[in-house]
């Protein structure tokens, strides 16, 4: 049996521009290209477990502005239910400037949360009866902090497994940590929660055992180049990165991540959850864009096959 995912978090229209550098403070660069579409962490890894085929539901906060039309479009595009896409009488849609070095595909991102950073106590009551009724909760730290620890309360209280992807990196409370069961950070985020700097995979080792002292059940560290490194506190594996060109690396943590819970939520481990995780960042990369590169079902277990 499928389990149940919700998602809370946060959408924002990216405003992508790529050029063949990524400027330096006061430098102008011409650029080559420029693309407006539908972003931010909660609804990109929503997406990418959307069409990784979990059974997913999503939870967000937009203005009613032109940017709002794109996301509430974007989610009905993607199949999504949008009753829970609340609208913010106060805010405007939140925005991402996105800068793509097209050599590379290295980024630069500033992010605007305007109304997904607006949510109140109202907006989660009218969600908390979702929240229970779900399976796992996936969250990540760019809508108001309040409003996630609450999320949190409500699925740790009705035995709910949280996943945390603690992005973009701000603090969190061990109280928080304690509760989550599977944290997602790459390795700039674990180095700053930790206090362990990662420049070499086995720091990650050392990295994740003060996540295990601060409660959390189960690490996850997406190193880039270097790979996964996954473990349980008893157990822990590399998991090898895949030799892809890489056209753009901006979504490439959502994209792990929505297929990471979409794995935990047909049954697999953990190990196996990361290793359909790392496929699904890896497939992501090769196309342009954040949610609209995100891969198919198919895709994926094609990729995985040829693989082997």
């Amino acid at each position: 049996m499928i389990k149940k995912i919700i998602v809370v978090g946060s959408f924002v229209v990216d405003l992508t521009s790529r050029a063949s550098h990524l400027p330096v403070p006061g430098e102008t660069v011409i650029g080559s290209a420029f693309k407006l579409g539908p972003g931010g962490k909660g609804a990109n890894q929503g997406v990418a477990a959307k069409r990784a085929g979990a059974d997913i539901v999503m939870v967000t906060k937009v203005g009613k502005d032109a940017f709002g039309d794109i996301a509430l479009k974007n989610f009905r595009d993607e199949g999504f239910d949008t009753k829970h896409i609340l609208l913010d009488d106060e805010k405007e849609t939140g925005s991402a400037l996105i800068m793509v070095d097209e050599n590379s595909g290295q980024n630069m991102i500033l992010v605007v949360s305007g109304a997904c950073a607006n949510f109140s106590k109202e907006d989660i009551s009218r969600i908390e009866a979702e929240i229970i009724s779900s399976d796992i909760l996936l969250t990540q730290l760019e809508i108001n902090m309040d409003a996630i620890e609450k999320s949190v309360d409500i699925a740790y209280q009705n035995n709910v497994d949280i996943v945390l992807n603690p992005a973009p990196i701000q603090d969190v409370s061990d109280e928080l940590l304690r509760k989550v069961k599977y944290i997602t950070p790459n390795e700039i985020e674990a180095s700053i929660l930790t206090g362990v700097e990662i420049k070499k995979p086995e720091h990650a080792s050392d990295s994740a055992k003060v996540f295990f002292e601060k409660g959390v059940k189960n690490v996850v560290i997406t190193l880039g180049e270097m790979g996964v490194y996954v473990s349980d506190g008893q157990k822990e594996e590399w998991v090898e990165p895949y030799k892809v060109k890489a056209v753009e690396t901006t979504g490439a943590g959502d994209a792990f991540n929505g297929g990471f819970v979409t794995a935990l939520s047909e049954g697999k481990n953990l190990f196996e959850a990361a290793r359909y995780g790392n496929a699904v960042g890896a497939l992501s990369v090769t196309k342009l864009g954040t949610a609209p590169a995100m891969p198919y079902k198919k895709d994926i277990e094609e990729f995985i096959r040829s693989k082997g």
